[in-house]
């Protein structure tokens, strides 16, 4: 019996242990994505890229918009010389995220000359990929992006995997203690990615969404983003 127990208390000292590194890393990441999320550096760049958010037949969402007001204000302070809308639709959609953006400037006095679209994109990572392609290609690297403040550590690190110099200039659409639960959930989609890398899981994203028992397993997240109003792009 002693045989058995003694493998068994091994074994779960070193559950404890492994337990606790990830706790501690989480909690490290948590304060990363905090500390991110207070940053607003609105120095010259190439280019200002507005994270795409959820549009309703071609009207901007309040999300959308605010990031849209947001970039707006960052390019009459001369920031950069162009904005970058992007952001694809869902199935039922008639326009893209951002078609939305882009009609939405103009009829805000941002002329069509000085904007930029990205109309595949379903994810960050898919958004900023494309978008950076088309930048590198026009010799703009160094971007800001506009986003809600909770998003900003998680952008940036795609921003780098993208190959784009990235700071980042929020919006405070969701601010003060209301924040608390959207970093909570960005402390893990970060912390995963760092570990697993960005692109694999937003490939995994897209398997559970083709395959109906991933996506039957990822209907209690769902849950939560509809009990909290967690958007789901970011």
């Amino acid at each position: 019996m002693l045989f058995v127990l003694k493998p068994l208390r091994v074994a779960f000292r070193v559950l404890g242990f492994l337990v606790l590194i990830g706790f501690v890393y989480w909690a490290v990441v948590l304060v990363i994505v905090w500390n991110a999320s207070t940053n607003d550096d609105r120095s010259s760049t190439d280019a200002i890229i507005v994270m795409g958010a959820a549009q309703y037949n071609g009207a901007p969402s309040p999300v959308l918009q605010a990031r849209l007001d947001h970039a707006i204000e960052l390019w009459k302070a001369n920031v950069a010389p162009v904005i970058v809308v992007t952001g694809g639709k869902q199935l039922q959609d008639k326009f893209t995220e951002a078609q939305a953006g882009a009609k939405y400037l103009i009829q805000r006095g941002v002329p069509d000359t000085a904007i930029l679209r990205e109309v595949d994109g379903k994810s960050s990572w898919q958004s900023l990929q494309a978008s950076a392609r088309f930048l590198k290609a026009d010799n703009r690297k160094r971007v800001t992006l506009v986003s809600d403040a909770y998003h900003s550590a998680r952008i940036v690190d795609i921003a780098d995997d993208s190959g784009l110099d990235a700071v980042t200039s929020p919006t405070r659409f969701v601010s003060g203690s209301k924040q608390l639960p959207y970093l909570l959930k960005e402390s893990v989609r970060v912390a995963g990615g760092r570990i697993f890398g960005y692109g694999r899981l937003d490939r995994h994203q897209r398997v559970g969404e083709l395959v109906p028992g991933l996506a039957i397993m990822a209907l209690p997240i769902r849950r939560v983003r509809r009990r909290w109003q967690i958007p789901i792009r970011g």
